[in-house]
């Protein structure tokens, strides 16, 4: 964990100028092209949705905005975002939280994920909770165009949340529509930007990223 400068942090003008915003926060939705890590984790015989919350994890980490934390008068550069991902069980209708850190094996984290939740007895583990999660979820029922999270409107809110919904073939390929909100007082579209080519270049190389993960993301200036 590392305290940041403030007085010598680039980003200090941006901070400051949304910081007064009641509602600081900005949402967008795009498009991914999956039929890689479909076909990829249908012959591994892996969760297609656990692989992604992988990805999506080790797409985020690599990108240092997503890990900036506002922790009273102090910015914080955490050390690793873990991913917290809604799960049901069959013929359940009500969801619950898992939360487990990504490592760095792909198939070893749909291991662990699938033995947390199938071992999980409560909704949430509140001992777990802390502001360097990646909160996910998915709406696997229908194509999904727009989201929008329930939230206390906490300007220091670092928290990224993801959501997806149903995958659908388009011209051979298969769509997902893949939603972000953020804090503006801590990214910028910019950032979206470089996660969304993270994430692209990941899922469509899953049996190799950690050579997709080696370069600096920081954006210039």
């Amino acid at each position: 964990m590392e305290i940041i400068d403030k007085s010598k942090w680039p980003r200090r003008e941006h901070f400051e100028f949304f910081s007064p915003f009641s509602d600081p926060f900005f949402s967008l939705t795009f498009s991914l092209d999956v039929t890689k890590l479909y076909e990829y984790t249908k012959a591994k015989g892996l969760s297609f949705y656990y692989s992604l919350c992988w990805l999506t994890a080790k797409a985020m980490n690599g990108v240092e905005a997503f890990k900036y934390k506002i922790r009273g008068d102090d910015i914080l550069l955490t050390d690793e975002l873990i991913p917290s991902f809604t799960d049901i069980r069959q013929n359940s209708d009500l969801f619950y939280i898992v939360t487990l850190p990504a490592g760095d094996d792909m198939e070893d984290f749909c291991f662990r994920a699938g033995e947390k939740s199938r071992a999980q007895q409560k909704f949430i583990d509140w001992e777990e909770e802390n502001d360097s999660l990646i909160y996910i979820t998915c709406l696997p029922w229908f194509e999904m165009t727009a989201f929008k999270n329930e939230k206390d409107v906490d300007k220091d809110d670092s928290i990224p949340r993801v959501a997806w919904g149903k995958y659908v073939r388009r011209n051979g390929a298969l769509i997902l529509h893949y939603s972000l909100e953020l804090n503006h007082r801590l990214t910028d579209g910019r950032h979206a930007g470089l996660f969304y080519q993270k994430l692209e270049a990941l899922i469509n190389a899953p049996d190799k990223p950690g050579l997709l993960l080696t370069q600096d993301n920081r954006p210039a200036g």
